[in-house]
């Protein structure tokens, strides 16, 4: 069984920064790709950052030179610091990474985190 937990998320000013944090905990051999994702109220869930499996980070156009993705592999943790935040980035916040539970099978597996909730505002 596999774990992620989002914390991080609360109430900042506009032009702030935050940092979120993810940690992974249970059965991992390994992580291969991880993400974060933001789902607004009214709006889909969108992507925010990730790294591919070829460790290449990906950003939205939206948040691009705003937000830094990171990780630690020695501690299964992922964070995104989010600088210069704008009402627009209010949302729930979520983790995701594909997770590789045991060396009997190549094959990883989709977590997801609860989530955490960024809520921009003076």
């Amino acid at each position: 069984h596999v774990q992620l937990v989002e914390s991080g998320g609360r109430l900042v000013q506009p032009g702030g920064p935050l940092r979120l944090y993810c940690v992974a905990s249970g059965n991992i051999v390994s992580i291969n790709t991880m993400g974060w994702y933001r789902h607004a109220r009214g709006q889909e869930r969108e992507l925010v950052a990730d790294f591919s499996s070829g460790g290449r980070t990906n950003y939205a156009d939206s948040v691009k030179g705003r937000f830094t993705i990171s990780r630690d592999n020695d501690k299964n943790t992922m964070h995104l610091q989010m600088n210069s935040l704008k009402p627009e980035d209010t949302a729930v916040y979520y983790c995701k990474m594909m997770v590789r539970p045991t060396t009997s099978s190549w094959r990883s597996l989709e977590h997801w985190g609860q989530g955490t909730l960024v809520t921009v505002s003076s």
